[in-house]
C-alpha cells in the first residue's frame, strides 16, 4: 500500500481516484454481442456460452430436477447459513415497507401516493472466480418482499453446463420465479431484450465484470432499467489508535481478495498503526488462498496519516466508498458525520464480512464514488410510487386561479383552459 502522511487537501483529488476504467475499450465488442442477442435470442445465447464459458447448452433453463439436485449437494452446514442469512435480510427489508399518507395540501385538493412493484426484474449473478450465492439472497428477497410478480435470474454455467448447488439453492430459497444458465454481456442482452426462452424484464440489478458493467450501461439507453451503475468493488477504513491491527488487516484484505482492480483504503491517526501493518498484511497474505490476487489490488491502495478525525472523516466523504468501516473509540459520534457511503460499519466488531452475509443489510452498493448520488439496493429499488390527486369544486377554488396564472405565463395557453373551464363550471357558469 502506497503510504501518504499528512497531506494537504490540495492532494486529496488524487488520493480518492480510483483505478482507471476504460470502458470505452469494450465497447464495440459489448455492442456486438449485444446486437447478436437481439437478433438471434436463443441461438446466440448458447453460441456465446460454447465460446466464453465452454458449455454446450441444449436448454437455457433451469429444471426442477436440476433444482432438487442442488439442494442435495448443498451441505446441511451451509443450508443452515444460508438460511439464517435469508432470514435477516427478509427482516431488515421488511422494515422498509412503504406506508401511504394522504395529505390534503389545500381544503379540498387531497395528494398521496401508492408503491406498486416492478412486474419483472431480472437478477445477474456472476460466476467467475466466486459463485456469489450470497448476491441471490441479497438480489432476490427484497424482490420477493416487494411482490415483484416475476423474478428471473441468470448466471454463468459451468462448462459441464451445471450452476453452483448453493446458486440454485439460495435462488429457492429466496423465491426465484425462473432461472437461466447465461453469463456474460450475453445475459444482460437476453434480459434487455427477451429471447425465445429468456423474458424481456423491466429492471436489471447485480455486479459483475467489466464487460457486464459495460453491457448494463449501454442497454440502460433505451430498453431497460438498472439499478445503479458501477465500478469494482472498495472499502475504506477510518481508525485510531484504539484499532485492533489483526482487525484492520483482516478487513482491508478481505476486500483486497474480490479482484485485481478492487481497492482499500486506510485514513487514521495513528502513526503506531501505521508502522505495524505492512507486517501484519504480510501475515495474513501468506495464509490466504487468493493471496495474489489480494496483493494486486493493495498495488492500487492507500494509507493515509491525517492529523485529526474530523479530517478523517472529511477525507472518507471525499472518497464517497462503497463500504466504510470506523474502528474507533467514538465511532457512534463519527458515524453522525457519514455524509457519503454506500453502507457503514460501527465498531471493531462490525466487519464488512457481517454486510456481505447475514447482518441483513443489502451488498449490493453503489461504488466508483457513486455513494454521492446513489444508495445500496433496498426495498424500493423494486418499487414505483405513482402518485394520485383527488380535487373537490372547493379544492378548484383553492388552486385553480394560481394554475391559470402559471399556465398562461408559460405559454400553455390550453393548459390554462383545462383549469378555467372547471372553474366556470364550480362558479356556476357555462362548462
Amino acid at each position: 500500500m502506497q503510504i501518504i502522511r499528512y497531506p494537504d487537501k490540495k492532494q486529496w483529488e488524487n488520493i480518492v481516484k480510483r483505478p482507471v476504467l476504460n470502458v470505452s475499450q469494450l465497447r464495440t465488442t459489448v455492442s456486438s454481442i449485444l446486437d447478436d442477442v437481439r437478433m438471434r435470442g436463443d441461438e446466440a445465447v448458447r453460441h456465446y456460452a460454447s465460446r466464453f464459458d465452454n458449455a454446450t447448452l441444449r436448454n437455457l433453463a433451469v429444471t426442477p430436477d436440476e433444482l432438487d439436485a442442488a439442494e442435495r449437494l448443498v451441505s446441511p452446514e451451509l443450508k443452515k447459513a444460508i438460511q439464517l442469512a435469508h432470514h435477516n435480510i427478509r427482516v431488515f427489508h421488511s422494515s422498509q415497507k412503504f406506508q401511504t399518507t394522504a395529505v390534503e395540501t389545500q381544503p379540498g385538493v387531497k395528494c398521496w401516493q401508492k408503491s406498486v412493484p416492478i412486474e419483472r426484474v431480472g437478477l445477474y449473478i456472476p460466476g467467475g472466480t466466486a459463485p456469489l450465492f450470497s448476491t441471490v439472497l441479497m438480489l432476490a428477497t427484497p424482490a420477493t418482499i416487494a411482490g415483484c410478480r416475476e423474478i428471473v435470474l441468470c448466471t454463468p454455467p459451468s462448462p459441464q453446463g451445471t450452476i453452483h448447488p448453493a446458486i440454485l439453492f439460495s435462488a429457492k430459497t429466496a423465491g426465484v420465479s425462473r432461472i437461466f444458465k447465461a453469463g456474460g454481456v450475453q445475459a444482460i442482452g437476453a434480459m434487455a431484450y427477451g429471447t425465445e426462452s429468456i423474458p424481456k424484464v423491466h429492471k436489471i440489478f447485480g455486479p459483475g465484470n467489466q464487460y457486464v458493467m459495460a453491457a448494463k450501461q449501454q442497454v440502460s439507453l433505451h430498453d431497460v432499467a438498472i439499478d445503479m451503475p458501477a465500478g469494482p468493488s472498495e472499502v475504506c477504513i477510518v481508525a485510531d489508535d484504539s484499532a485492533n491491527i489483526n482487525f484492520v488487516a483482516a478487513d482491508l484484505l478481505s476486500q483486497a481478495e474480490h479482484g485485481v482492480d478492487s481497492q482499500v483504503m486506510l485514513i487514521t491517526t495513528s502513526q503506531q498503526l501505521i508502522q505495524h501493518l505492512d507486517a501484519e498484511l504480510e501475515r495474513q497474505l501468506s495464509m490466504l488462498p487468493r493471496a495474489e490476487i489480494a496483493r494486486r489490488a493493495l498495488d492500487n491502495s492507500r494509507c493515509v496519516l491525517v492529523g485529526s478525525k474530523e479530517e478523517a472523516m472529511e477525507l472518507a466523504n471525499e472518497y464517497a466508498p462503497e463500504h466504510l468501516i470506523l474502528q474507533t473509540s467514538d465511532y457512534l459520534s463519527l458515524a453522525d458525520n457519514v455524509v457519503n457511503a454506500g453502507s457503514v460499519f460501527l465498531g471493531k466488531y462490525a466487519c464488512e464480512s457481517a454486510g456481505d452475509y447475514a447482518s441483513g443489510t443489502n451488498h449490493t452498493l453503489p461504488t466508483h464514488g457513486y455513494a454521492t448520488a446513489y444508495n445500496g439496493v433496498n426495498l424500493d429499488s423494486y418499487c414505483r410510487k405513482i402518485t394520485f390527486q383527488h380535487l373537490t369544486a372547493e379544492g378548484v377554488k383553492k388552486i385553480g386561479h394560481a394554475v391559470e396564472v402559471m399556465a398562461e405565463a408559460e405559454s400553455l395557453i390550453a393548459h390554462k383552459n383545462a383549469m378555467t373551464v372547471r372553474i366556470n363550471s364550480v362558479e356556476g357558469g357555462k362548462s
